[in-house]
């Protein structure tokens, strides 16, 4: 029978990546195996820039928290993984996308963007998608450029009742 102690650490264990899960916006488990110490440490500055981490727990405590969460992830659960818990929904999965095409032996697996448990392929939409500040951008080019046509046609009508 298992000690009463290590009962009590595995439940403590279970109990903060439950926590972690409910407070990440999203999350992304990955295959870590290959990398040197610099390409994790290069990996980790990354992810800290951002507002995010990466934990490596044991594949038995994160199904216990799965299943208490109600969250179905056991067929992403085999072999070593890596969790990252992210504060926003895309930042986390573009960062890891973008070190996976250049560290062959980073594999991402899965995750959890709003709520939903996103596959291999999911996460690869996901990481395509432009961020926030490239959308933004985007939207004021288009919106000056409906300004300057605007002008534009504001002038050539002036023009024309002069004459």
């Amino acid at each position: 029978m298992a000690n009463a102690k290590i009962i009590e650490q595995k439940a403590e264990v279970v109990s903060e990546i439950k926590d972690r899960f409910e407070n990440a916006k999203s999350v992304v488990m990955f295959d870590y195996r290959g990398l040197s110490v610099a390409e994790v440490t290069e990996l980790r500055r990354k992810l800290r820039e951002n507002g995010a981490d990466y934990k490596v727990y044991k594949n038995t405590l994160t199904k216990r928290a799965l299943d208490e969460l109600n969250i179905n992830m056991d067929e992403y659960l085999a072999g070593p993984s890596a969790i990252t818990f992210g504060t926003d929904e895309l930042s986390i999965v573009k960062i890891l996308s973008d070190f996976a095409k250049d560290h062959n032996a980073l594999e991402l697996k899965a995750g959890i963007v709003e709520g939903k448990v996103a596959g291999l392929e999911d996460l690869k939409r996901y990481a395509a998608i432009p961020s926030r500040d490239m959308l933004l951008t985007m939207l004021a080019a288009g919106l000056m450029g409906t300004v300057r046509d605007l002008s534009i046609c504001l002038d050539l009508y002036s023009k024309e009742k002069e004459n």
